[in-house]
């Protein structure tokens, strides 16, 4: 059985786009994961107090066949093969990869909360976020949206067809 799950993909550090480009290969190369969909790239203001450069951020759909922990620790790998380091809380990052929602599942473990604990207060999560969702989870990101008190800026950089067009049966470069 599939499950459906959505992401947030951010980074701030070395070629933005290839490296979100790289996650999207990384994931639509695991046979396991089916990518669905992916938003227009916007670059957004940081959060958190760390003076850094802008993130690129995007959003994605996809279906599962994983269970919610193994799907993050195979994010975590990607992060890893990316040279994502841990140094600074809400600091710079090759690239960030956060499971928003899993079906209409809740977690909330140690290592693991769904759907994400900051993504109401995130624009640069649920807008990307209500350009491929639809129906009930659509209006449900949409009121997140509404009632926000994130009013940090982004705009759109690369459109969404440029960006669905990585979805490719390519293993990525390592």
């Amino acid at each position: 059985m599939r499950t459906q799950f959505t992401l947030s993909i951010g980074t701030n550090l070395g070629d933005r786009a290839a490296n979100l480009r790289q996650a999207v290969r990384w994931l639509a190369a695991n046979p396991a994961i089916q990518v669905e969909r992916l938003s227009a790239i916007y670059e957004t203001e940081p959060v958190g107090g760390v003076v850094q450069p802008a993130f690129y951020n995007l959003a994605l759909v996809g279906t599962t066949i994983l269970g919610a922990s193994e799907l993050l620790v195979y994010l975590h790998l990607i992060e890893r093969s990316l040279h994502r380091r841990r140094l600074v809380h809400w600091g710079p990052r090759t690239i960030d990869l956060d499971i928003l929602t899993f079906g209409d599942r809740h977690y909330d473990t140690a290592t693991l909360t769904i759907p994400h604990p900051e993504m109401a207060n995130r624009r640069f999560v649920l807008v990307p976020l209500a350009t491929v969702v639809s129906g009930d989870q659509q209006a449900w990101v949409e009121q997140l949206l509404a009632k926000t008190s994130d009013h940090n800026w982004l705009k759109k950089t690369i459109e969404s067809g440029e960006v669905n067009s990585w979805i490719k049966n390519e293993s990525p470069t390592r």
